[in-house]
């Protein structure tokens, strides 16, 4: 058995207020509201890896809030209110990620949002974009969201797109120097991060909660905040949460690359945008989606092909390049688009299924679930 020194328990293994297990962008920011609503609670955010892997490092670096057919469908799904209330809080966690830091400190652009459609009826895309910039006038505070800009897919260079929907507030920013900013900012208003630290379970014990873990040293808490995303079933069996994978590559620079932005096409499935003068594509999980209903941090030969085919008859028609970099990230999916934030019981709690989002709703649900776990 590891014998602890006094210092050890006092310090990094001490009981705490409050553990939160994931270090990604939801446990980060939970962490953050927790700290600034309460600022004597101990909190120590625990996580079974070196970094935060799941998706909040491993993403395409959008801060967006749903292309124009995604919301289309949303709304089929789930209704206009809950649609709108969705959007409304991807919005907010932009905004207040750009309050919060400085745009060279996280790489953050706006450099607009766009999506890509092969066909479209150009009378019902026109009347779907009057519709929803009705809808979220009220969020975005423009009158105009979307505006159809089929007269610069040439200038793009795509090949085989019809029509071009532009959304100019969205951008784009450098995922790991946003958890990094994230994790500077937490430790420096006193909160303790551990890593390579696995939850296997826990349990009630005299009124506090015991975490199992691969260490034979016990780790104990008042309240427990699981913030895991994808990988939440491990310790909340009962909850509707979908592993969910996306596969990712990057290319070589190429010069004179003809746009900038982030880019969306077949209701989300497939998304690029700019890394410099690379570019960097993810999705076509919908190929394969009993495959990609995985935790396994794997690229496969199916989904890569299928990208680079994408990527050269529709990006990049005619130019040469390498692939240079692929991984893949595992996000959090359900029955439902809305993120699951509840009290499991009184002392666990959940914020999870972020539904591919997780970069934009992070900053609210971690508001919100700070403000249940102290009320």
């Amino acid at each position: 058995m590891t014998q602890l020194s006094v210092w050890e328990k006092e310090s990094f293994f001490a009981p705490a207020d409050i553990i939160i297990a994931g270090s990604g962008l939801v446990g980060l920011w939970s962490a953050y509201y927790l700290k600034k609503l309460a600022p004597k609670l101990t909190i120590t955010i625990l996580d079974r890896g070196l970094i935060p892997t799941g998706a909040s490092t491993r993403n395409a670096g959008f801060a967006c809030f749903g292309s124009l057919t995604e919301l289309i469908a949303n709304r089929e799904e789930m209704g206009e209110d809950q649609l709108l209330q969705l959007v409304e809080w991807r919005f907010k966690g932009i905004k207040r990620i750009r309050k919060t830091f400085d745009a060279k400190v996280i790489d953050y652009e706006r450099n607009g949002g766009y999506e890509l459609l092969a066909k479209a009826d150009p009378n019902e895309l026109r009347s779907h974009i009057d519709t929803f910039n009705r809808l979220l006038k009220g969020v975005t505070g423009q009158q105009k969201t979307f505006r159809l800009q089929n007269g610069i897919i040439e200038k793009f260079g795509f090949a085989g797109i019809r029509h071009l929907v532009e959304s100019s507030a969205e951008g784009q920013l450098h995922s790991g120097k946003l958890c990094q900013a994230l994790l500077r900012l937490v430790q420096s208003m006193g909160v303790t991060v551990l890593n390579n630290i696995g939850i296997t379970g826990y349990e009630k014990v005299h009124g506090q909660i015991l975490l199992h873990t691969q260490h034979d040293f016990p780790f104990l808490c008042s309240q427990l905040l699981v913030a895991t995303n994808a990988f939440a079933r491990r310790l909340l069996p009962q909850i509707d949460i979908t592993p969910a994978r996306g596969q990712v590559l990057v290319t070589s620079p190429i010069d004179g690359l003809p746009f900038k932005g982030t880019f969306h096409f077949d209701e989300g499935f497939y998304y690029f945008r700019d890394l410099g003068s690379r570019v960097l594509l993810g999705g076509a999980r919908n190929k394969a989606i009993e495959e990609e209903t995985t935790t396994e941090m794997e690229i496969t030969d199916k989904i890569q092909h299928e990208l680079e085919r994408f990527l050269s008859e529709t990006i990049l028609p005619g130019r040469h390049y390498t692939i240079e970099h692929r991984w893949s990230g595992i996000m959090g999916m359900g029955g439902e688009k809305m993120p699951i934030l509840k009290a499991v019981n009184d002392h666990v709690f959940c914020a999870v299924r972020m539904s591919g989002m997780g970069v934009a709703l992070a900053p609210v649900i971690g508001e919100k679930v700070a403000i249940m776990m102290t009320s």
